[in-house]
C-alpha cells in the first residue's frame, strides 16, 4: 500500500500531505533530536477504534524527558487530534505515526533552544513483517549488532536517533536472507528485534526479556503478558541466554507494526515443527478479536473515532 494519504496534522493545523515540510537545518536531521509513536486504528463494525490510545501518547510524552524537550501539547490534545487526523483522510483503518522532533533555530550539540514540532501522520498498512508473516511465520537471525548497555542511551523511550541501531540490525537481517533480526544485549542475552519484542515458549511457559534487557517497554507486550495470564498461561520476565531461542517449542515478536508474528527458523534451525504454534495462534486469535471490536473489551483497549 502507498505511503501517503491526504492531510498530515502539523502543529496543530491539517496541511497537505505533500506541504508538510521541514528546512534542512532543523536539529533532528542533524542529531537524530525527536521521538515518535507507532499505533493502529483497527476497521470494526462501529468504525475505526485505535488500539491502546491512552498508552501510546503517554509514552510519546513520556519518551523525551531525557532529552529535556517538552512537547508543546497535552494528552487530550494529542489523543483528539489523532482521531481527528483518521477521521480527516477517511481511514477505515490506519497506522498513526505522532513524531515530535527539534526544529530550527541554532545548530549545535544541544539542541534546546529550538522549537518542538509535532506532527501526526496516518496511512493506509498491512502486515509489517510481509502479508504471510501472521500465519506462516518469519525467518529470523541473531544479529552481531549489540543493545545498547545501560547508561549509554534511553533504551524504553523512541528516541529517533536511537534507531541507527534498529537499521543495523533488520539491513544485516535482510543481507544475510532473513525477514529481521534478533539484537542480544551487552551481556549477550536476548534483547528483542529491530523494531519487535521477542517472546519464547519452553516448557509451557512464556519467557520475555525484561526492561533491564535494553528493551523498550512495549505496548503490544504488555498486552499479550496480560492475555496470556488470563488464559491461564504463565509469563515470565527473565533474561535469556541464546541457546534458548534455538531449543525454544515457540517464539514469536510482538509490536503495533508486527502485531503477534511467529518465528518458524532462527538461525537456519528450524523453531518448533517450523510453523506458527498453538499458543502463539491463541493468543493472535484473542488479540485480533479484541482489536476487531468481534470479543469484549474487558480492559478498554479501543477508542472509537466516530465517538
Amino acid at each position: 500500500m502507498a505511503f501517503r494519504s491526504d492531510y498530515i496534522w502539523f502543529n496543530g493545523e491539517f496541511v497537505p500531505w505533500d506541504d508538510a515540510t521541514v528546512h534542512v537545518g532543523v536539529h533532528a536531521l542533524h542529531y537524530g533530536s525527536s521521538v515518535f509513536e507507532g499505533i493502529r486504528a483497527y476497521s470494526t463494525s462501529k468504525g475505526p477504534a485505535v488500539f491502546r490510545l491512552k498508552e501510546h501518547v503517554q509514552r510519546f510524552l513520556r519518551s523525551p524527558r531525557p532529552l529535556q524537550m517538552k512537547i508543546p501539547f497535552s494528552q487530550e490534545q494529542l489523543e483528539q487530534a489523532i482521531l481527528d487526523t483518521i477521521a480527516k483522510n477517511g481511514h477505515d483503518s490506519c497506522y498513526i505515526r505522532p513524531l515530535a522532533f527539534r526544529g530550527m533555530e541554532r545548530l549545535g550539540v544541544d539542541g534546546r533552544a529550538c522549537p518542538v514540532e509535532v506532527v501526526i501522520m496516518t496511512w493506509e498498512w498491512g502486515q509489517y513483517l510481509g502479508p504471510e508473516a501472521i500465519t506462516e511465520g518469519v525467518e529470523a537471525g541473531v544479529s552481531s549488532w549489540r543493545r545498547m548497555a545501560p547508561g549509554t542511551l534511553a533504551a524504553n523511550c523512541k528516541i529517533g536517533g536511537q534507531y541507527v541501531n534498529s537499521q543495523f540490525i533488520t539491513m544485516e537481517a535482510k543481507d544475510r536472507g532473513f525477514v529481521e533480526g534478533i539484537a542480544l544485549d551487552v551481556n549477550g542475552f536476548v534483547s528483542e528485534g529491530s523494531g519487535e519484542n521477542i517472546f519464547l515458549l519452553s516448557g509451557g511457559r512464556l519467557h520475555t526479556p525484561p526492561l533491564c534487557a535494553s528493551i523498550l517497554d512495549g505496548i503490544t507486550r504488555d498486552c499479550v503478558i496480560t492475555l496470556a495470564r488470563d488464559m491461564g498461561y504463565e509469563v515470565v520476565e527473565d533474561m535469556i541466554p541464546r541457546e534458548r531461542l534455538y531449543s525454544a517449542d515457540e517464539v514469536f515478536f510482538t509490536g503495533t507494526a508486527a502485531e503477534i508474528t511467529p518465528v518458524r527458523l532462527i538461525d537456519g534451525l528450524t523453531v518448533g515443527a517450523g510453523r506458527r504454534g498453538p499458543v502463539t495462534a491463541e493468543l493472535q486469535d484473542r488479540f485480533f478479536a479484541i482489536t476487531k471490536g468481534e470479543a469484549p473489551d474487558q480492559w478498554g483497549w479501543l477508542t472509537y473515532v466516530n465517538e
